[in-house]
């Protein structure tokens, strides 16, 4: 009989964010990690004494596979499946069987929700394609740096050398307004560049805060500047405990979702501010047990098709006149918090989800 104490030897693998399933010789479920009993809604102990795969309406194909590797006719395999416990809906999987060394193992079988696995695949590409798209463009604007401050320098160079508009002798002396428009447009890409830097230019600071007052403060402020149209609705959830961050990055994060909300309503419509607890997730290929869901969801027109892999990347934006910056700035800043940003999105209702640990949630 495997005992409690047998299971210690596999507790690391409740660090894990797949769920793992161990099976003894006779086809029994000897232990099952956090995400496992979570995905199959039950706990380890109510799975002892009977064959694993009798818990499933149609657990066939789990049944097969341990008889095939008791047999040793494969080592791993994967595949997908659907599992139904009684009374509950299908559960579509992914499913990697191994056949382990261990001779007190019969088989180790690691699942994955089909669901989970493409948000877990989403979210890392969000956080790969974000960092290479930053380098990309930290370099680019470096590059920028340098030239553009001679081409103001030179401009205002060009201007001193002009002769006034009254003198009539020089019938162009309206060059002058097109060296001012240099100088203009030079200042607008120098700002441009200064935000592209702003988020490795300064250090966070550090603090406890809660995470309402990121939400009252950008409804002030989301407020004052459309005074029409905007209407606030806030759902919190009151028993958040405090988060530790630099409160005022978080600001101009969850300020720019939501300004980036208004401006797609065009200044009409409802923004919500809605806080909950989000327990047992992956965030940057880490596993924390607690964190902190701020949704900031509004009643536009929705995400366009064509933007939506593409949406939190520099420079991209669906809005005439826009720069494209708000969201992938917004990102960078969540993420140096250790979170992310994700959306849904459809006609009627756009939700951006900030995510973020919670202090002590960090599984190490």
């Amino acid at each position: 009989m495997f005992k409690v104490k047998d299971a210690h030897a596999y507790a690391a693998l409740n660090l894990a964010a797949s769920s793992f399933v161990l099976l003894d010789h006779a086809g029994n479920a000897i232990f099952m990690n956090l995400a496992a009993e979570q995905l199959f809604e039950c706990s380890c102990r109510s799975m002892q004494g009977q064959a694993f795969w009798r818990f499933f309406v149609d657990g066939a194909p789990i049944e097969h596979l341990f008889w095939d590797g008791k047999r040793s006719m494969y080592g791993a395999k994967r595949f997908e499946l659907s599992l139904t416990r009684p009374g509950r809906d299908p559960l579509h999987c992914a499913c990697t069987a191994v056949v382990p060394e261990d001779a007190d193992l019969g088989l180790v079988l690691e699942f994955q929700a089909i669901e989970q696995r493409r948000r877990v695949d989403r979210e890392n590409r969000i956080f790969d394609s974000a960092k290479a798209n930053h380098a990309l463009l930290r370099n680019l604007a470096h590059e920028i740096k340098n030239p553009l401050g001679g081409i103001r320098g030179a401009a205002q160079l060009l201007e001193s050398d002009l002769p006034s508009a009254n003198n009539r002798e020089y019938p162009s002396a309206h060059y002058r307004e097109y060296t001012r428009v240099i100088i203009s447009e030079a200042d607008r890409l120098q700002t441009l560049v200064d935000r592209l830097l702003a988020p490795q230019k300064h250090l966070p600071k550090i603090e406890l805060f809660n995470i309402h007052e990121v939400c009252d403060r950008v409804g002030s402020l989301i407020t004052v500047e459309f005074p029409k149209g905007i209407e606030l609705y806030r759902d919190y959830d009151a028993s958040l405990p405090d988060i530790e961050g630099d409160l005022e990055q978080l600001i101009q994060a969850v300020l720019n979702l939501a300004r980036n909300a208004a401006q797609a309503m065009q200044g009409q419509g409802r923004i919500s501010f809605r806080t909950r607890i989000a327990r047992q997730v992956t965030i940057g290929r880490v596993r924390h047990r607690l964190a902190l869901d701020l949704h900031v969801i509004d009643d536009g027109p929705g995400v366009p098709p064509e933007l939506r892999e593409t949406i939190f990347y520099p420079l991209v934006t669906g809005r005439a006149g826009g720069s494209g910056l708000g969201l992938s700035l917004a990102q960078s800043l969540v993420q140096q918090h250790g979170g992310i940003i994700e959306f849904e999105s459809k006609p009627g209702e756009t939700d951006f989800t900030v995510r973020l640990p919670l202090i002590g949630g960090k599984k190490r």
